[in-house]
């Protein structure tokens, strides 16, 4: 579990020095787009929604993100997000500011070295009026093949929705721990 601790560090810090700036978040609730991308990911208005179907279509959204996410499928990842977003991470400060930057990221640090899974009881979603939707959680991150190698940490994402789309404007990751941690 340590040695997650240790490569989540070093990939943050690679991830910070190839970016020379910037980095991405997540988060739950009880209760943009590439330019190739022009169908909406969910087309209902956040503000005709009721709480439950709020919180199912950003439950939704997570898991289509983060399948993309887990299978590298880099131009799908990527549609989740607008042009210009900001990625916050606990050891790399503002890691990403571009959705091209966190695509590159995710392809030189993440593709076939690490799984993203939702800790689906942590899950929170709110309303953000005018705005969309700000989600909260927990995610479990391991690499794969290594059975005993996984750590926790915390997220926000701020969802937008706009024209018919939802995206990820903000991402906060943070509180990074080993599973086994007492923190």
């Amino acid at each position: 579990m340590k040695q997650l601790s240790g490569w989540a560090i070093w990939v943050m810090v690679a991830l910070a020095a190839s970016m020379a700036t910037q980095c991405f978040a997540q988060v739950r609730s009880p209760g943009a787009a590439n330019a190739s991308a022009s169908k909406p990911l969910i087309s209902n208005n956040p503000t005709e929604m009721s709480r439950d179907e709020l919180f199912r279509t950003i439950e939704k959204l997570d898991a289509e993100l983060f399948a993309a996410y887990n299978r590298c499928e880099l131009e799908k990842f990527g549609s989740f997000f607008p042009e210009h977003l900001e990625f916050y991470h606990d050891q790399g400060g503002l890691v990403a500011t571009t959705r091209e930057q966190l695509v590159a990221a995710v392809k030189q640090n993440i593709c076939g070295k690490v799984h993203r899974e939702l800790v689906k009881e942590t899950l929170e979603v709110y309303p953000m009026k005018g705005y969309g939707a700000v989600e909260l959680g927990t995610h479990r991150f391991s690499h794969p093949g290594i059975d005993t190698d996984q750590g926790d940490a915390k997220f926000v994402h701020l969802w937008k929705y706009e024209n018919g789309k939802w995206f990820v404007t903000r991402i906060i990751s943070y509180d990074h721990n080993d599973a086994g941690s007492k923190r």
